[in-house]
C-alpha cells in the first residue's frame, strides 16, 4: 500500500460521484449490483441528487457531500436502511452504504434524508 497519495488521486476517484451519479435510491438491503439498487431492494428514488466536488476530509483524505433530500419519491413499502448512488446512463452502481437511521416508508409518499459524506481516508 502507498504511504502517500496526492489529493488528485483521491479527487479523480470521488469526482465520479459528483459527475456521474444520476439517481439516489433508498433500499431495504444493501445493494451490491445496479439491478439490486434500482429494482430488487429499491423502496424509493431521488433523481439528480446533489453531490459536491471533492474536498478535504477531517482526519485526512478526501470526501464528497451528498446534499439533504426533501422530495424523494417512495415506490415501495418497507424499511429503508441503505442508500445507493447509481449512474443510470451506464447502468453502474457507484456507491452504497447504510443510512444514518432506518425509516419506514409507504409507497406514494415522499422521503427525506439528511446530508451525508462519502470519503476515502489517507493511507495509514
Amino acid at each position: 500500500m502507498a504511504a502517500y497519495l496526492n489529493d488528485r488521486v483521491y479527487d479523480n476517484g470521488l469526482t465520479v460521484l459528483d459527475t456521474e451519479a444520476s439517481h439516489l435510491y433508498i433500499n431495504s438491503t444493501q445493494a451490491t449490483t445496479y439491478t439490486e439498487a434500482i429494482t430488487t431492494y429499491a423502496l424509493g428514488v431521488k433523481a439528480t441528487p446533489t453531490v459536491s466536488a471533492p474536498a478535504a476530509k477531517a482526519g485526512g483524505g478526501r470526501e464528497v457531500t451528498v446534499s439533504a433530500i426533501t422530495d424523494g419519491t417512495v415506490s415501495g413499502t418497507g424499511t429503508a436502511g441503505f442508500f445507493s448512488l447509481v449512474d443510470s446512463s451506464n447502468t453502474r452502481l457507484l456507491a452504497a452504504g447504510p443510512l444514518s437511521a432506518t425509516q419506514s416508508v409507504t409507497s406514494g409518499n415522499t422521503f427525506t434524508l439528511t446530508s451525508f459524506k462519502i470519503g476515502i481516508p489517507s493511507p495509514a
